[in-house]
């Protein structure tokens, strides 16, 4: 039986690949959560008036692969201590959240988020919210497997502080 996870950390061009490319992930897809505007848009979304934030959903195999190394996962790929957004992404709809869909999953991530705090990795406070999952809504197909339909474009977005944060906060 398949299990989601929502997560948000930044631009979610940037959110795809680390989940994507794991063994028990069967997809991937971009969108827009935690709102209260139904079928927004990519514009409407980037007015800052809708509430939502860029986010993907996750479609697993929890026999390969549990909600624990997801949440694990995410973290490498974002900076928990921003709150204003990720990287060069600025603003609400770039915030780092991870939405949970029952208290199983808030559980892990809460434990988490406590691990992770405990370990002193940042010299600032963990600030990355966890939030009930709110309705999700599939961003547009040009937004959809980003990183394999415009690998130039992935890669500047990733070196716009994002990978450069990876490689020396993640691989101490």
């Amino acid at each position: 039986m398949l299990d989601t996870a929502i997560f948000a950390g930044g631009c979610f061009w940037c959110m795809v690949q680390p989940f994507d490319t794991r063994p028990g992930i069967k997809k991937v897809v971009s969108g827009y959560t935690g709102g209260h505007v139904p079928n927004p848009t990519y514009e409407e979304v980037c007015s800052h008036t809708t509430g939502h934030t860029e986010a993907v959903k996750i479609t697993f195999n929890p026999q390969v692969i549990s909600y624990e190394e997801l949440v694990e996962i995410y973290w490498q790929q974002t900076d928990p201590t921003d709150a204003s957004g990720q990287f060069q992404d600025r603003g609400d709809s770039y915030r780092p959240v991870i939405f949970v869909k029952d208290e199983y999953q808030r559980k892990i991530a809460e434990t988490s988020k406590k691990n992770l705090s405990k370990q002193k990795i940042f010299d600032k406070p963990i600030v990355t919210q966890i939030e009930n999952a709110k309705p999700f809504y599939e961003a547009e197909d040009y937004h959809q497997d980003f990183y394999k339909k415009n690998p130039l474009r992935h890669q500047i977005e990733e070196l716009g502080g994002r990978q450069q944060f990876k490689d020396t906060q993640w691989k101490k």
